[in-house]
């Protein structure tokens, strides 16, 4: 049977040059360093935000809760991303940017591994759970939460190497 080729005849790198869906060979990258960083924004009512800062929603600590399962997110990236590559990640970070003035909490999340394959993906998920735990933990307070704008910020490693958005 004949290896397909790794080099596509597209940029979408997960179909293989019959367009058949393929998870990446990566055995031939160098181990690298590699970092992602990805941010995402919750918007709320007021007093859903002052739950939050004082510790008096019902559920408990929402940002400590909602940092646990983004961590915990960007560990089970590959069961819930059906083509990524399970990694060992050795770096996960979770920051909150509460800002008052738009009644919005910011998830930033900063992701890194020694590898052969990025860590975008698990930045991402991680961003995405924990942004879904503020609602899940804020949900009786207020339905009308917004999650939006997950983006990655930037990444760092492997053979493309720098990425910042702009």
């Amino acid at each position: 049977m004949k290896k397909p080729s790794n080099t596509p005849t597209n940029p979408l790198t997960h179909f293989d040059n019959s367009g058949q869906a393929h998870m990446v060979d990566v055995g031939d990258k160098q181990h690298t360093r590699r970092i992602a960083l990805a941010s995402g924004i919750i918007r709320m009512q007021a007093a859903t935000l002052q739950l939050i800062k004082n510790g008096d929603a019902k559920k408990g600590d929402v940002l400590g809760i909602a940092r646990i399962a983004a961590i915990q997110g960007s560990k089970r990236t590959p069961e819930l991303i059906p083509l990524c590559h399970p990694i060992s990640l050795t770096k996960v970070s979770v920051t909150f940017e509460i800002d008052e003035k738009i009644n919005a909490i910011t998830l930033i999340v900063t992701t890194e591994t020694t590898g052969q394959t990025g860590v975008e993906m698990e930045a991402l998920t991680a961003v995405s759970v924990g942004l879904l735990t503020i609602y899940d933990m804020c949900k009786a307070a207020d339905r009308g939460m917004i999650i939006g704008d997950i983006k990655l910020l930037e990444k760092h490693g492997g053979k493309s190497g720098d990425w910042l958005a702009a």
